[in-house]
């Protein structure tokens, strides 16, 4: 029993690090001016989802496009900083997913991408199980889903943590700039004053100019 539950569980390993592998998901630095393309082969009637989300960078947006290997375009977003999309490949072939910053001429940006092609596996046995499941196999199964449910929070929660360090630097830099800016306007202010102050009390009163002329 020990050694079939050994075998199940590596089994379940091999899965998951399968299916793993079929992911495209990275983080990649996208320039000003610049257009990154990605290609993936997906074959006839299989089922591909793409999601994406700006993380740091300018207005927090790119364009992004996707395309069959007919050239026909299946998705198309200008300027957005995060979507989902799912669809059915028609053909076999290599898919393009670009994503564009050519509108922007100075921001750099940091991009997720993560692009799925196929439904996931089911576990060993799973799939051609004739008979109902055992607790086991329903408890593996609800295990796995698990799993994949807190990889994607994990992953969405890195990405929210990474985004909102970023617009704490951004506002941090923006309130240092601003208080500069107020302290030299105080010290300009204060010096103009001195100097105002200065030619009042050195001014020559009118009878003092007047009684200067008589003796003239």
């Amino acid at each position: 029993m020990n050694i079939q539950l050994i075998k199940f569980y590596l089994s379940f390993i091999v899965i998951c690090f399968i299916n793993i592998v079929k992911c495209v998901e990275l983080t990649f630095e996208l320039a000003d001016n610049a257009k990154e393309c990605f290609h993936e082969e997906i074959k006839k009637n299989q089922t591909a989802t793409i999601e994406f989300q700006v993380v740091t960078g300018g207005q927090y947006d790119v364009d992004v496009t996707v395309e069959s290997p007919t050239k026909e375009v299946l998705y198309r977003q200008i300027k957005t900083q995060f979507d989902s999309h799912s669809f059915t490949a028609k053909v076999t072939g290599v898919y393009v997913a670009c994503f564009s910053n050519e509108f922007s001429t100075f921001s750099h940006k940091l991009v997720y991408m993560d692009f799925q092609v196929g439904d996931e596996r089911p576990l060993p046995g799973i799939e051609d199980h004739s008979t109902v499941l055992t607790q086991l196999e329903s408890s593996s199964q609800e295990i796995h889903k698990s799993l994949n449910a807190i990889l994607d929070f994990q992953t969405h929660h890195r990405l929210r943590e990474a985004q909102g360090r970023k617009r704490a630097e951004d506002l941090n830099e923006r309130v240092l700039w601003w208080s500069l800016s107020e302290t030299i306007a105080v010290l300009v202010i204060s010096i103009a004053q001195v100097i105002v102050l200065r030619n009042f009390f050195t001014e020559k009163k009118p009878s003092q100019m007047n009684y200067a002329r008589m003796k003239r």
